[in-house]
């Protein structure tokens, strides 16, 4: 068998340990949490009024749906895969499961299933490396993670499943370039791949086919310069409870220093008492998070380690806030901002 033929009979297989499907309901909660924080986003009004007038069929839906998670940035993480599963999987599977005939009971398998997919191709494909290259993973397996989830609740056999998660491949892009302002199509992205795994997931129902040696053959290191790990492919230990959630808005990368800092100050060290702060993070974050912040640019703010521990240190309660987009930053965060350098280690 090849190795998405073994991934499609894994998709459709029906037995769940009772910790996964206990991690399924915190994950689904969560994420939907996500999703309507990112639905009161200047950001998520604008995708949805777009969404609204463009189409209202299920395959509308699931984009609109799994970009107005994704784009809250509280959603959950793996971050070994350095990918974002939940809010792909979830809105996905309660969107297509929420459709007359569908197996309400299967939800939890899809939801496995989808986290599955994604982190095991994000770290087959080495996720946080290639990040650094202009890839971004969750985008990349987002089609194929959503063909897993759609698979299941479909009812597709082994085999047209394996086909689904070919197809999907098929459809998968790497990145949406380095983009910046308030309506950026990022998310316009993200949800048009988690479109494309559910038609990926449909075709294959309909005697659609694709390549099931797309691993094994040389279509990754061809057209990504990228080596798939096997045995991380193929690694079935439940992904579900290994992605971790986020206790306020912002890139998870960011967090063990916001928090340290967070003891410190609770310990008696006043912020205004210190002048210097060293940051070490492993290497493949420091360029993700090593940065200053860009007016009216979220994903600036909620990725800069130096504001995000900025905002710790002087206004806690505003880590907590998905917009995170003020017009200026205060001169006392700016100041606090420079005392901060960041190496790899």
């Amino acid at each position: 068998m090849t190795i998405l033929e073994r991934f499609g009979a894994r998709v459709v297989r029906a037995d769940l340990p009772d910790e996964v499907r206990q991690a399924a309901r915190l994950h689904v909660v969560d994420t939907i949490g996500a999703w309507v924080a990112g639905s009161a986003t200047a950001e998520g009004r604008e995708l949805a009024g777009f969404a609204s007038t463009n189409g209202d069929e299920l395959a509308d839906r699931v984009a609109t749906h799994c970009a107005l998670a994704r784009l809250s940035e509280i959603d959950d993480i793996h971050l070994v895969s350095a990918t974002t599963p939940g809010a792909l999987v979830v809105p996905a599977a309660l969107t297509i499961a929420g459709t007359p005939g569908r197996e309400g009971g299967a939800i939890a398998e899809a939801i496995a299933a989808g986290y599955g997919a994604m982190a095991r191709l994000g770290t087959a494909l080495n996720g946080p490396a290639i990040l650094y290259r202009g890839i971004w993973p969750t985008y990349l397996a987002a089609p194929f993670a959503v063909a897993a989830v759609a698979s299941r609740l479909l009812g597709l056999d082994e085999k047209q499943a394996a086909h689904a998660l070919a197809i999907a491949l098929g459809f998968s892009s790497p990145a949406v370039g380095r983009q910046s302002g308030p309506n950026m199509s990022r998310w316009l992205a993200i949800g048009n791949a988690a479109r494309s795994g559910l038609t990926a997931a449909l075709s294959a129902r309909a005697g659609f086919s694709g390549d099931l040696r797309i691993f094994e053959g040389d279509f990754f290191p061809s057209v990504y310069g990228l080596a798939p790990d096997p045995a991380a492919l193929l690694d079935e230990q439940p992904a579900l409870v290994e992605a971790s959630f986020k206790p306020w808005c912002g890139a998870k990368q960011t967090m063990a220093a916001a928090q340290a800092l967070r003891e410190i100050i609770e310990g008696g060290v006043p912020p205004a008492a210190m002048s210097n702060l060293v940051v070490s993070v492993p290497p493949p974050y420091l360029k993700m998070i090593d940065h200053g912040v860009v007016t009216g640019e979220r994903a600036s703010y909620l990725s800069s380690v130096s504001y995000q521990m900025a905002l710790v240190a002087l206004h806690p309660d505003s880590t907590i806030d998905v917009r995170q987009t003020p017009q200026s930053v205060p001169e006392e965060v700016r100041d606090f901002m420079a005392k901060i350098s960041v190496g790899a280690d």
